[in-house]
């Protein structure tokens, strides 16, 4: 990594640097909201687009220059890496995606491969990176290269897809607790694998999602069946040498043991306010969020409120990564992105 890219605000705000601004990055930024995207994506499936770098790479950079955000993050998604274990993916319109062998049984955890590596099954997005990087680094914008959690993985592989109840991983989770722990070390081995070789192609930072964990499980099912292989994947991830991201959503009850798992950054939703993530915390650690979704679909003067809150609870303390609690949604405003970024970056200039 370039002591330009070292310098960013993004990366400094990572380490609770001095920052010229506080920055800022949205969580999906690249795609849904913007025409450019969905021109792509009219005429590419899900797959082709993220499978194909040139495409991948031009998403990426979609909304670093038309908003000036102070990071990209690659256009990917977090299931492809099942594919490599063996199960067949597809994105069906309007059911999103779905599996059709999900893991029903001990075997079929068993069948699951943890080789080859990412360098080869994953290629086409280290290759988008390495597209990325290329346009960015000059510019000194890190690129964020990110993966879903085990227990995330887990249960997109377990329920086929989407879930209300998470009723299948938790009756397996419960129920075969060593299938269950053969499952998380496979995917804490796959996922270790795929961030570095990740950082290998250029990513300047890391995020790990773990979206459904906070929907489906209590503090001491957390603990038990997902806090030990975080622990791992977070320790694996130091050999990467930049900065890695553990966001969640839904968390609050026990975000203090999801921190304990690791991360340089906590990523945080917005169902709490920041100053009390911080709290839960701890002062020492970079926090990164947490505007509600929904604020960036209201008229101005109430955004401008939400984000100026947001600002004042994270009080110019070093360390804050101005984000979103999750995804931005397709409805939202371009106006009311522009707007976001260039209050934020003005609102809060040293």
């Amino acid at each position: 990594m370039t002591q330009t890219l070292l310098s960013s605000p993004f990366l400094s705000a990572c380490r609770r640097q001095a920052v010229p601004h506080t920055p800022i990055w949205l969580m999906r930024q690249a795609g849904r909201f913007m025409s450019e995207y969905r021109a792509i994506r009219a005429q590419h499936s899900m797959l082709e687009m993220i499978t194909t770098p040139a495409l991948a790479a031009e998403v990426t950079l979609q909304p670093v220059n038309e908003f000036g955000m102070d990071a990209a993050i690659i256009f990917a998604d977090i299931l492809p890496p099942l594919i490599g274990m063996g199960l067949h993916l597809e994105f069906v319109p309007g059911k999103g995606p779905q599996f059709d062998n999900p893991l029903t049984t001990t075997q079929d955890i068993d069948r699951l491969a943890v080789l080859p590596t990412a360098e080869t099954v994953l290629n086409n997005t280290l290759e988008a990176i390495k597209l990325a990087t290329a346009e960015l680094t000059p510019r000194r914008i890190p690129l964020i290269g990110f993966a879903g959690a085990p227990f995330t993985l887990a249960s997109y592989a377990i329920e086929g897809g989407g879930s209300k109840n998470y009723a299948k991983v938790k009756a397996l989770m419960f129920s075969e607790p060593t299938a269950w722990k053969h499952l998380m070390q496979k995917l804490v081995t796959v996922q270790a694998d795929y961030l570095l070789e990740q950082v290998q192609a250029g990513a300047s930072a890391l995020q790990v999602f773990d979206s459904w964990a906070g929907s489906a499980l209590s503090q001491q099912d957390y603990n038990r069946y997902v806090r030990p292989y975080n622990t791992e994947l977070f320790r694996r991830l130091q050999a990467a040498g930049v900065p890695v991201i553990n966001f969640s959503t839904g968390t609050a009850p026990y975000i203090s043991d999801v921190a304990a798992c690791g991360g340089d950054v906590i990523g945080v939703d917005w169902h709490m306010s920041l100053d009390w993530f911080w709290a839960q915390i701890g002062p020492e650690r970079p926090i990164q969020g947490n505007l509600d979704p929904i604020a960036l679909l209201t008229p101005w003067p109430e955004l401008q409120a939400r984000i100026d809150d947001v600002l004042q609870r994270a009080g110019g303390r070093p360390g804050h990564i101005f984000n979103l609690g999750h995804g931005i949604l397709p409805t939202t405003p371009r106006d009311n992105v522009r707007r976001l970024v260039d209050y934020v970056h003005e609102r809060t200039a040293v």
